[in-house]
């Protein structure tokens, strides 16, 4: 098979989360004889599990984090037809997790909880490449750290995309012309050898870099969801599935809080012009949504997307008028604390900005450090506001459209706005608003405007 014809199929965690849909994703698989290279997360719950495990635990707990983690890959061995070898692996990382965990409870760091985390899928690429050679498909499991070269940022690595290249190429190419390969998404290695994490979401991020290197033909991105919608289906029944959207969209989409893609997944995929397919492994013939370079006709409005517990900094400081270097100041302080800046308005004397915790596998409270408090606070007044949620309208040229501010606010007066941020992108308008009101405004939006 020539590998312009070969597609590289990722399944999430819902996808893999038992016996029967392992079994179901691999009915998927068989039934498309160009997927060649495959790329799966932990079963859902063990990473979450495996995160808490990371954090440090008493004993008591983290026999109990551990005897969860072995019952969900237990209810998947135990309806083989010979579980006895695999069991042994799955046993023998089961130990190293205890071991791990073990250390984590006297002192947690961040390269030992990518270590730990990287068992979930180390499991279920194991697990699922015995489900394969029991139905007699010609399958290898692949150590994806061999190729994923990162940096040693844990928990947030950044792959070194020449290096992942000459690997793929060289280890991991040939086993596709021979077998179906197995792999794990989320994972990779730095120099010395430590594996680290892609961060959350990163299983996708994963299968559009293999995608690139191996100049796929297409990513199929398989989840609990057939395609990308209007708005959450779990906030609005009537949200409309979107069978083609550009990856500009689609990126807006996730990187506001459309948890079906990862906004990195596409870095790789728009580079090399190369589509994404996203559909249910739960119901393959329902179709999907295509993400690609360009759509015919692209609507005004083409999605909302909510984003919650986020936290608005406001910096208040006199010293900003008319002077210079004041946010030069202010970024450099969250750059040393390793924070991004995700929506930001000024004034004369005052900052406003929202902190983006999104990929990161802590959460998002602890990103406002007292350190970090302490250095604004010699700089300016500083005032914290949380639990908000920020609302994206996600269109095409929508900074070109006449009337929009009315069609939009006019439907929201009676919800209390925060921010409001416009026109730096054509493809979005972002506000934020409290987070009890978030669902109702979401809902008041998309009858509004979609429906």
């Amino acid at each position: 098979m020539s590998q312009s014809n070969l597609i590289v199929a990722k399944f999430g965690g819902t996808s893999v989360a038992d016996f029967d849909a392992m079994n179901r994703s691999a009915d998927v698989i068989l039934a498309n004889a160009s997927v060649r290279l495959v790329v799966l997360s932990a079963s859902a719950g063990v990473t979450n599990l495996l995160v808490a495990l990371a954090e440090g635990q008493e004993q008591g707990q983290r026999a109990y984090l551990l005897d969860q983690i072995r019952r969900i890959q237990y209810a998947i061995i135990d309806r083989l037809q010979h579980p006895h070898v695999i069991r042994e692996e799955i046993d023998r990382i089961i130990e190293n997790i205890t071991m791990l965990s073990e250390a984590a409870a006297l002192a947690t760091s961040t390269a030992l909880t990518d270590e730990l985390v990287s068992h979930g899928e180390l499991m279920s690429t194991l697990l699922f490449v015995e489900i394969l050679r029991e139905r007699d498909v010609v399958a290898e499991w692949f150590d994806v750290r061999k190729v994923m070269r990162t940096s040693d940022r844990f928990g947030r690595a950044e792959p070194d995309v020449t290096r992942l290249s000459e690997l793929v190429i060289q280890l991991l190419q040939p086993r596709l012309a021979t077998s179906l390969v197995i792999t794990q998404g989320f994972i990779g290695s730095e120099e010395k050898g430590r594996t680290t994490t892609l961060g959350r979401g990163g299983s996708d991020y994963t299968a559009a870099l293999l995608g690139e290197a191996l100049h796929a033909q297409r990513i199929d991105v398989w989840t609990d969801v057939p395609g990308i919608y209007t708005t959450d289906p779990r906030i609005v029944p009537t949200a409309q599935r979107i069978d083609e959207i550009t990856f500009e969209e689609a990126a807006e989409m996730a990187t506001f809080g459309a948890k079906v893609l990862h906004p990195a997944t596409l870095l790789p995929a728009v580079r090399s012009d190369i589509p994404v397919f996203v559909g249910s492994s739960k119901d393959p013939a329902a179709g999907g949504t295509q993400v690609c370079n360009q759509t015919q006709n692209p609507p005004l409005f083409r999605a909302l997307a909510l984003r919650r517990k986020q936290t608005l900094l406001t910096l208040h400081s006199l010293n900003m008028l008319h002077a210079r270097g004041f946010l030069a100041e202010v970024f450099a302080i969250l750059a040393r604390h390793n924070i991004s800046v995700d929506l930001i308005t000024t004034s004369e004397v005052n900052v406003a900005l929202t902190l983006d915790t999104t990929g990161s596998t802590s959460t998002g409270d602890s990103l406002l450090t007292q350190a970090l408090l302490t250095e604004l606070s010699s700089l300016c007044r500083v005032e914290v506001e949380e639990n908000l949620a920020l609302v994206a309208l996600i269109g095409n040229k929508l900074s070109q459209a006449r009337g929009m501010g009315k069609e939009v606010f006019g439907v929201l007066e009676p919800f209390n706005l925060r921010l409001i941020c416009y026109g730096a992108s054509s493809y979005s308008l972002c506000f934020l608003v409290p987070g009890h009101h978030a669902e109702q405004v979401i809902q008041t939006l998309h009858q509004h405007l979609f429906e």
